[in-house]
Formats: C-alpha cells, sequence, structure tokens
C-alpha cells in the first residue's frame, strides 16, 4: 500500500477518535461553540510546538493557503453548529460528511486531478456509507417550515466551506508550502475567530472546566489527523485521499459498538461494509 494512503488511513482513524470525543462531549452538555474554543486553545500551540520542534515552520507566502483553509474551517464549523438549532442532526450531520465530494471536485475541476471509473465508483460507495453510517436517526423535534429551511441553508454553506479548507490546504501544498507550516497557519486564524464566537455569545470566556478535558483530547487526536492528512495530500491525489481521511465515521461507529455497547442495525452493518468497500476502491486508485 502506498504511503500517501497509509497516512490518509491514519488520518481517518484519528478524525474518528476526535468525532467520538465530540460525541461524548456533547453527551455530557458541553457547548459546541466552547468545545471548539477549547481545542483550539491546546491545538494551536501544540501544532507550532510541533513545527519548530521538527524544522518544518517554514514561512514562505503559499501558507496563506493555510490561513484560509483556517477561515473556511471555522466557517464550516460556525455554520453547521447553528443549522443544528432547527434542523435534524441525522440529517445535517449527513449532509456535513458529504464535504469530501466538494474536495474532490474542486481538485479535479481546478487542480486538473484525474477522474477515472474507479474513483467514481469508490467515491459512490463513500456517499452510501456516509448516509448509512451518520444519518438513519428519527428528528422528531426538527423543526419545520421557513426554520427548517434555515438549517437546510446553513449547512450546505457549512458543507461548502469545510470542503474548500480542504481544497485550499491542497493548493498550499502544490505551491511548496510544507504540512506543518499550513497547519499552524489554520490554528493561528481559527484560534482567535473560535474565541471571539465565544466572547461574543457569553460576553466573557468561562467554559466549564471539563471542556477543556475533552478539548484537549480532541485537540490531540485533530493534531495528528490534520498532519496526517496533509501530508499524505502532499504526494498524492486529494480527490482520492480527502475522502480516505474523511471517513472517520467509520471509527467513530466502530467504537459506538466495541466501547459503548450500541446495538449493531442492518442499516448500520450495510453502511460498515459500503465503507470497506470505499476505502479498497480507493487505495487501489
Amino acid at each position: 500500500m502506498d504511503q500517501p494512503v497509509v497516512w490518509a488511513m491514519a488520518a481517518m482513524v484519528c478524525y474518528g477518535v476526535t468525532d467520538f470525543i465530540y460525541k461524548q462531549a456533547a453527551a455530557a452538555g458541553i457547548r459546541a461553540d466552547h468545545f471548539l474554543m477549547a481545542q483550539a486553545w491546546v491545538f494551536c500551540p501544540l501544532v507550532i510546538l510541533y513545527a519548530l520542534a521538527t524544522g518544518n515552520l517554514v514561512v514562505v507566502p503559499a501558507a496563506l493557503w493555510g490561513s484560509l483553509a483556517g477561515l473556511f474551517a471555522f466557517i464550516g464549523f460556525y455554520f453547521f453548529i447553528r443549522s443544528l438549532a432547527t434542523g435534524a442532526v441525522s440529517t445535517n450531520a449527513s449532509i456535513f460528511r458529504l464535504n469530501f465530494v466538494v474536495t474532490a471536485a474542486l481538485a479535479i475541476a481546478v487542480l486538473g486531478e484525474p477522474i477515472t471509473r474507479i474513483k467514481i465508483v469508490g467515491l459512490v460507495f463513500a456517499l452510501i456509507a456516509t448516509r448509512l453510517l451518520v444519518g438513519g436517526e428519527r428528528a422528531a423535534d426538527a423543526a419545520s417550515g421557513e426554520a427548517q429551511r434555515r438549517s437546510l441553508a446553513q449547512v450546505a454553506v457549512a458543507t461548502l466551506a469545510f470542503g474548500a479548507s480542504n481544497f485550499f490546504h491542497t493548493v498550499g501544498l502544490r505551491h511548496g508550502a510544507v504540512p506543518e507550516t499550513l497547519a499552524v497557519a489554520q490554528a493561528a486564524l481559527f484560534m482567535p475567530l473560535a474565541t471571539a464566537v465565544v466572547w461574543l455569545t457569553d460576553r466573557g470566556l468561562r467554559a466549564p472546566a471539563v471542556t477543556f478535558k475533552y478539548g484537549a483530547a480532541a485537540a490531540i487526536m485533530l493534531l495528528g489527523a490534520t498532519l496526517f492528512m496533509l501530508r499524505s495530500v502532499a504526494r498524492g491525489q486529494a480527490s482520492v485521499l480527502v475522502p480516505i481521511a474523511q471517513m472517520g465515521f467509520i471509527v467513530a461507529a466502530l467504537l459506538g459498538i466495541f466501547v459503548l455497547r450500541e446495538r449493531i442495525t442492518p442499516r448500520k452493518a450495510i453502511g460498515l461494509l459500503a465503507a470497506v468497500a470505499a476505502l479498497a476502491v480507493l487505495a487501489a486508485n
């Protein structure tokens, strides 16, 4: 198996554990904006220290693509969180998880990455797995009418923005920026934005202490996910590797089954099989 694919799968595992931590934090009643702020406060100094320690903090103009990616990643998370206020979690999460399609489409259309039949088959399997594993829960409390349409519009913006953020990282890599520097540039913009949202909402920065327990754990896993994904894309096709990396919901589903003893439904079993097929096809591509 090629090294970029191995790195993308390592990113997938890290993203999956991050998702699992996020679900645990949500179950503990931690607000999403508090969680993002705490995560950013830990992630930013960690990625700077790592880049300095490895000698990979190389300031070049192309690193600004990382800052642009940080801006769009924040927009993605912000509007996704806003969409959950009146929308169904199962529906909106399914839509948001499709952000890898945006990245793949931009990489093919703008960067000229090849489109092959086997790549299309892999992406189709990934779409099926996303819908089956992320969606499927009943949303009895979902709003209707204008509020629901507003929620869907917000999650659509979130999906496009987050998909674009990974594309901007790809552009930065193609212009000579190193993965660690792009990650630092992303964090340098994301952290103050996440902090500003909490400040404007609460008129202060008084997140519960338990928030940092979950936020720190998520930041460590997210650091690994970000670096693994950027390293993989630096040496391979974003239209293949980003979809692999973004399928962390597979890991989150498995953790739910084996750690939380969640029930294995036919829908979940078929979704896992579709995910395995997607990974096999994309890796072969």
